[in-house]
C-alpha cells in the first residue's frame, strides 16, 4: 500500500490569513479571510464608528468645530477600513505587489487610531451632557480600542513574517 505525496503549498498573505492554493483560490472572494479574525475585527470597527456617526450627527451639536472634526476622523476611518478590507477579500493585495500591504495597513492604523482617539476626547469633552455626542464619543472610544487591536495584530503579522520567515499563528 503506497500513499502518494501531495504537495500544497501555503503562504501568508498580507492580512495574516493562511491560505492554501487548492483550498482557497477558486473563486473571487477569499472566503478563508471573510471568517478571520482580522476581517472580524474591521468589520466591528466599520460598525462601531458609523454608529459613533450617527450618533453624532443625528444630535444637536454645541461646539461645531468639536464635532466636525469627529465626524471627518471616523468617516476617514470608515472608509481606508473599508478599503483594506475590500482589498483582502478580493486578494487585490496579490495583483498590486508593488505596496508593502501590511506596512500601509500598520502606517493606517497609527495614525487614524492616534487621530480617533484625539477626536474621541475633545468629543466627549464638548458634549455638555448631550446623550447623542456622549454615545457618540463612547463609540469612538470603542473603535479605538479595536483599532488597538488592529495594529497589534498587523504589527504581528508584519514583523513575524518579515524578520523570521515563519507565519504567525492567529
Amino acid at each position: 500500500m503506497s500513499h502518494g505525496v501531495r504537495v500544497v503549498r501555503t503562504d501568508v498573505s498580507s492580512a495574516g490569513v493562511s491560505t492554501s492554493t487548492s483550498a482557497s483560490s477558486s473563486g473571487p472572494v477569499d472566503r478563508g479571510y471573510a471568517g478571520s479574525c482580522p476581517a472580524i475585527l474591521k468589520v466591528a470597527q466599520m460598525l462601531t464608528l458609523m454608529i459613533g456617526f450617527i450618533c453624532v450627527r443625528c444630535s444637536r451639536w454645541t461646539d461645531y468645530r468639536a464635532y466636525n472634526f469627529f465626524e471627518i476622523i471616523t468617516m476617514c476611518d470608515f472608509v481606508m477600513i473599508l478599503i483594506f478590507y475590500i482589498v483582502y477579500i478580493f486578494r487585490a493585495y496579490r495583483m498590486l505587489s508593488c505596496i508593502n500591504w501590511p506596512l500601509a495597513e500598520f502606517l493606517h492604523y497609527l495614525i487614524g487610531t492616534l487621530l480617533l482617539l484625539i477626536a474621541s476626547i475633545v468629543a466627549v469633552a464638548k458634549s455638555y451632557g448631550i446623550a447623542g455626542l456622549v454615545a457618540g464619543s463612547i463609540f469612538g472610544f470603542f473603535a479605538t480600542v479595536l483599532c488597538v487591536m488592529s495594529i497589534w495584530l498587523s504589527y504581528k503579522v508584519s514583523c513575524v513574517t518579515q524578520s523570521t520567515g515563519k507565519n504567525p499563528v492567529n
